[in-house]
């Protein structure tokens, strides 16, 4: 499967990125790039699944993820972060579909993970997880 992005670039990103901790930092920033309106509203279920996945392994409550996934989920949100990538966010129309195929190509490479994930979730008591996946303060 081809990958849809300059993946190099962005995955020594995102080891920087955990390396350094500043995950927390990532997280806010995509969740305020996300909630932009109606031109997310297609993304907000999978950037809710990866924020919280995220929050999970940065808390420390889940930690059943290869490294080579986490740092692709890791990847695909400063991917989408980024303004600049291959097709600019600012172009009307296009600017978003670089990004919508970068996260689906992470949710198609990882979906065995992904599911583990949800799976896991689904056991946890909804209290529980509101405070594992809430968004980090930085």
């Amino acid at each position: 499967m081809s990958i849809p992005w300059n993946s190099v670039r962005y995955l020594r990103l995102a080891q920087r990125v955990l390396a350094r901790g500043r995950l927390p930092a990532l997280l806010l920033a995509v969740a305020r790039k996300g909630e932009g309106g109606g031109r997310f509203a297609r993304l907000r279920a999978d950037l809710n699944l990866l924020q919280g996945l995220c929050a999970a392994w940065w808390r420390g409550e889940y930690r059943d993820i290869s490294k080579q996934a986490l740092l692709a989920v890791v990847a695909a949100l400063v991917y989408f972060l980024v303004p600049l990538d291959m097709a600019p966010d600012w172009l009307l129309g296009v600017g978003l579909l670089d990004d919508l195929a970068v996260l689906a190509w992470v949710l198609r490479t990882w979906e065995g993970e992904l599911q583990a994930y949800r799976a896991w979730r689904e056991t946890q008591p909804a209290a529980a997880l509101q405070r594992i996946e809430a968004l980090p303060p930085v």
